[in-house]
């Protein structure tokens, strides 16, 4: 499944998988490409959650969030 990617930089990343019939939204950070790496945040199973969660830790919103463009790899 694709996931959402942050309007603003582009770096804040949420995947969704769907394990066991529900679904596990993971919020990474992805860093520059000379530094290589992703930085795991955190994994919750509902969008309310997610909501909280990046509320938390990051400067974004859900509404700062689009969906991932097609064929972008992670």
């Amino acid at each position: 499944m694709r996931g959402w990617v942050c309007v603003c930089c582009g770096r804040w990343q949420v995947s969704v998988e769907r394990i066991a019939g529900r679904y596990l939204y993971r919020l990474a950070y992805r860093y520059h490409g000379d530094v290589g790496g992703v930085d795991v945040l955190g994994e919750v199973g509902t969008i309310a959650a997610l909501e909280r969660l990046l509320l938390a830790r990051t400067p974004v919103t859900l509404a700062d969030l689009r969906e991932r463009p097609a064929g972008r790899a992670s």
